[in-house]
């Protein structure tokens, strides 16, 4: 039996952007719940505390009721912040599914500012086909949000 067959495949979404902002402006609005509630979601309870548990909450659907449930993984201050996002439901297929990912940003420093790299992985496929698609796209969004909202702060 090959064993690659037994193996999900799993992808991940990768968005890079360099923003003209020191390490320290990008990380106030990644770890700020009133900054991050202006470029993506407005989080219940986050704190940037490895271990703090949060949620964001968006359309339900099906047995899905919205929530999205994260617990922080990693903090290293103006470097990396990860969380866990699981949400959805085994019952649904397309959007809604059941989704157990882990959202990683990375900052470095980069000639005229900050390098910002989200990578959002473990969508298994072909079961979180749907929210892959869809949040390729809106990661995307989500960082130009955060680039609008970063450039009205200030340094």
């Amino acid at each position: 039996m090959n064993d690659q067959a037994l193996k999900p495949d799993t992808q991940a979404i990768v968005v890079d952007e360099i923003f003209p902002h020191a390490p320290e402006t990008i990380w106030k609005a990644l770890t700020s719940g009133d900054l991050i509630a202006r470029w993506m979601m407005a989080p219940a309870d986050f704190a940037a505390v490895e271990g703090q548990r949060f949620t964001f909450r968006t359309t339900p659907a099906g047995a899905w009721d919205g929530v999205i449930h994260c617990r922080v993984l990693d903090v290293k201050p103006n470097e990396r912040l990860a969380y866990a996002w699981q949400g959805g439901d085994e019952s649904n297929a397309g959007y809604g599914s059941r989704l157990d990912t882990v959202v990683t940003w990375t900052l470095e420093a980069a000639k005229g500012g900050t390098r910002v790299r989200l990578v959002h992985s473990g969508f298994v496929m072909p079961r979180n086909e749907t929210a892959f698609r869809n949040m390729r796209e809106g990661w995307k969004k989500v960082l130009r949000n955060l680039g609008t909202v970063v450039a009205g702060s200030k340094d």
